[in-house]
């Protein structure tokens, strides 16, 4: 996701603004930026700090679990009352080749606009998933759990299971198959999180 002022942050977090702190324009030597956000807003990976009080920081993560063999697969379920939902029956259907799977939903196809009718994922389904290898999960939401939710079911069982969590990604014009992922945090001591610009190039495999 482009990271600007007009991109969308849950309505209680800190939305991205930008001030520039010197100008050429103004006499000053360079131009210079500060800038201030949520490590949420975004395309971003969480940290198991995030969702676990003894959980690992962002700056403690191994580095290769955001890089490597990626699968991108096109699911949706649609539950009671309007509420979307992956379930296990709709991931125990994919053909999974790769330890990272790339979730296209296409339920949050804005990023200036918050909405919270976007699809997660059940518990369930992540068993699924950890069972079959896959040690991170991507979504084109802006959470892997119910935007309502207060007790994160979906992020709980990511922990217990080792599998990390990356959200926000812009997945409409990527077909299904195999890539090669590349979505590095930045190296925030302590984080809970940190913002991606994440990457998927054609892999030959």
């Amino acid at each position: 996701m482009p990271l600007c002022e007009k991109t969308a942050s849950f309505p209680s977090d800190t939305p991205f603004s930008r001030v520039e702190t010197m100008r050429m324009t103004d006499g000053d030597v360079c131009n210079v930026t500060a800038i201030t956000m949520s490590v949420h807003v975004g395309t971003h990976v969480d940290a198991p700090y995030h969702y676990d009080e003894q959980g690992m920081r962002i700056d403690e993560v191994a580095l290769d679990r955001y890089m490597g063999k990626a699968h991108v697969f096109t699911v949706m379920s649609r539950g009671g009352d309007g509420v979307q939902v992956i379930s296990a029956d709709d991931v125990q259907r994919l053909d999974i080749s790769a330890e990272r799977v790339l979730l296209r939903t296409l339920t949050y196809p804005e990023y200036d606009a918050f909405h919270a009718n976007f699809a997660s994922i059940a518990p369930d389904a992540i068993d699924v998933l950890a069972e079959r290898g896959v040690r991170l999960i991507g979504v084109d939401t802006p959470s892997v759990d119910e935007a309502t939710s207060k007790t994160l079911p979906a992020h709980a069982r990511c922990r217990e299971r080792g599998i990390l969590i990356l959200e926000n990604l812009r997945l409409e014009h990527v077909p299904d198959g195999i890539y090669e992922l590349i979505a590095l945090p930045l190296r925030i001591i302590g984080g809970d999180a940190s913002p991606v610009r994440a990457v998927l190039r054609e892999c030959s495999e």
